[in-house]
């Protein structure tokens, strides 16, 4: 006897195609009567949140089972019966030739379940199916095409219209088929739902909310007006039903207003979730930041980023990250180092491209360059010994706020650990040191470069020297440049600019003339700048007008253009001094 219970339809499909796959020749073609329409099938291509059954098995099949008395009529059945209800089309040599095995062959045994069911065609996978679909309700399939059709496409007239003449019974499954369809435009899906709401047979559950969010702002462009369309029936549902939302929901809101660029509807949304007594998860947090960091409101973000840190949330490195970086965007590096203090007690340490970038920004700040030194010694061993701009940055704030001890400390330990130091981290240290007067303790400095084998600049002398000239002590100032010259063969403007400014304020303007020429021995052609301001302090201090007039005369030679003022000035003490000469040759005359 046959204990498998499956519909007239199912055994007529399944006991067909098995039978006469086995029956019939290669050449044989199937049946006509068999009807196979019944495999195909209505599909969605939306994601199955709650795994409905497919449509094509149990939608289609007729209702009625088949009792055991049935099957043992089927059982006693002859072949010319089983002939006759598919349609006919055997011929009587297979017809026979198949009865006969059929009542002869051993394998079969009534009473195992197993050859029953390979006995009438029901695979292993179609009793699983068969199993699956019991206890789900049916669907209209004809009243869900021809919803979609209206929702996929242009309509002539109201929509909404449209549904009532269907007649339809608005169960949470069947609106979730509706809503899954694909290809409906976001507001035909507003439509929908709108009229759905209107009608006193829809209920709106968490399911089929989720599902109609999903369909608005998860579209590949979401519209700013089916999104903000979703809000207020996000806000009208929410005043009237509780428990509708959660955190998803309500992320997919906040997402899509970010990702149209509107970070004050973002935070509205995240306002709103204890009212719909909602708890907010971490992408909560982050995705709201994000909106806000967006368009620049950080003050808001500040109190969104706080909350996040109260609830003992933090999202994943990479978002740590992101969210240190939008900080430092935002002029905001203190809140960013906050972050990074939690990220790092709780063992989430951000990638390192936004801890530099941290660490940057905190060094342009006098009070915060204390943090960036500290977040040093966090590098690992091998980001340490490539990470020379991390702390040339924090060297270069420790400098700018005079503390040179510091610097000098954070040097020695670049020495000794990493990364290796080069010349522009000496430089900025020798120039703090210069600047200080402790030129002794710069010449040491530049002393310990060479010893390293690094070979100090134009710039690292030219500051020594500026530290010196400053100082007035010329001779020592002449000594580092004749260190400089045996090094560079060609030195910079700047180095003998700043020797011409120190013999002009001593008065020593011969010597600064006699500089001027030795310029360009060294590569260095003097420029309108020198000339201009060695002329000035030759006709102010010196009243030296012939030099001065030297000078013009040769800037004329070169091709070099003396401002007007200048030359007027060289022709006004060049006219005081013969108005002098003019005086004292009078009373020598009366005389």
């Amino acid at each position: 006897m046959w204990r498998s219970i499956a519909s007239r339809s199912s055994f007529t499909r399944n006991f067909g195609r098995n039978w006469f796959t086995s029956r019939t020749s290669s050449s044989q073609v199937i049946p006509k009567s068999i009807n196979t329409s019944c495999y195909s099938s209505f599909s969605f291509k939306r994601r199955n949140p709650r795994n409905f059954p497919p449509l094509n098995h149990r939608l289609l099949s007729h209702s009625s089972s088949i009792s055991e008395v049935e099957a043992e009529n089927h059982d006693s059945t002859s072949s010319e019966e089983l002939e006759a209800e598919n349609g006919g089309g055997l011929d009587d040599t297979n017809d026979a030739s198949s009865s006969i095995e059929f009542e002869s062959n051993p394998e079969f045994d009534g009473d195992n379940e197993n050859n029953d069911a390979q006995l009438i065609g029901v695979s292993s996978n179609d009793q699983e199916l068969e199993g699956v679909n019991e206890g789900v309700s049916e669907i209209d399939v004809e009243k869900l095409q021809n919803v979609s059709s209206l929702l996929q496409g242009n309509v002539d007239g109201s929509l909404e219209s449209s549904f009532d003449s269907l007649d339809l019974r608005l169960d949470e499954e069947f609106v979730v088929r509706v809503l899954q369809t694909p290809l409906v435009p976001g507001d035909h899906l507003i439509r929908f739902f709108k009229w759905g709401l209107s009608r006193n047979d829809f209920k709106v559950t968490s399911l089929v909310f989720s599902e109609f969010a999903n369909a608005i702002c998860n579209a590949a462009e979401p519209k700013r007006k089916d999104v903000y369309a979703l809000w207020d029936l996000t806000k009208e549902v929410g005043e009237k039903e509780s428990g509708i939302f959660n955190a998803e929901i309500l992320n997919r809101l906040v997402s899509a207003f970010s990702k149209l660029g509107k970070g004050k509807a973002a935070y509205e949304v995240f306002g709103k979730f204890e009212e719909f007594e909602c708890v907010p998860n971490v992408d909560s947090y982050y995705l709201t930041f994000k909106a806000l960091c967006k368009r620049s409101f950080y003050d808001w973000a500040v109190i969104v980023c706080q909350k996040m840190l109260d609830a003992g949330m933090l999202p994943e490195s990479e978002k740590v990250g992101e969210i240190i970086s939008f900080y430092c965007k935002g002029h905001r590096s203190k809140e960013a180092h906050v972050i990074y203090l939690a990220a790092k007690e709780q063992k989430k340490y951000p990638p390192q491209k936004a801890v530099n970038f941290l660490i940057s920004c905190l060094s342009k700040t006098d009070e915060t360059v204390s943090f960036a030194y500290d977040m040093l010694e966090d590098f690992p061993v091998e980001v340490r010994k490539h990470a020379i701009n991390p702390f040339s940055w924090v060297i270069r704030g420790l400098c700018r706020n005079k503390e040179i001890e510091s610097a000098k400390k954070l040097l020695a330990e670049m020495i000794v650990k990493g990364p290796p130091p080069g010349n522009a981290v000496f430089n900025m240290i020798i120039n703090s040191l210069s600047k200080g007067g402790d030129l002794e303790d710069a010449k040491e400095m530049l002393s310990l470069m060479e010893t390293r084998g690094l070979k100090p600049d134009i710039y690292t002398y030219s500051v020594i020297i500026s530290g010196y000239v400053k100082g007035g002590m010329m001779e020592d100032a002449c000594k580092v440049l004749s260190m400089a010259k045996k090094k560079h063969p060609k030195l910079c403007p700047a180095t003998f600019h700043t020797l011409i400014r120190g013999y002009c304020n001593l008065g020593e303007f011969e010597k600064a003339v006699k500089l001027l020429s030795e310029m360009k021995n060294y590569g260095v052609e003097p420029n309108v700048d020198e000339y201009n301001k060695l002329i000035q302090s030759l006709c102010l201090k010196q009243l030296d007008w012939k030099t001065a007039e030297k000078l013009l005369e040769e800037m004329k030679a070169k091709g070099l253009h003396l401002p007007g003022i200048t030359r007027g000035l060289i022709s006004a003490v060049k006219e005081l001094e013969q108005e002098a000469i003019g005086s004292e040759e009078a009373p020598a005359t009366a005389q």
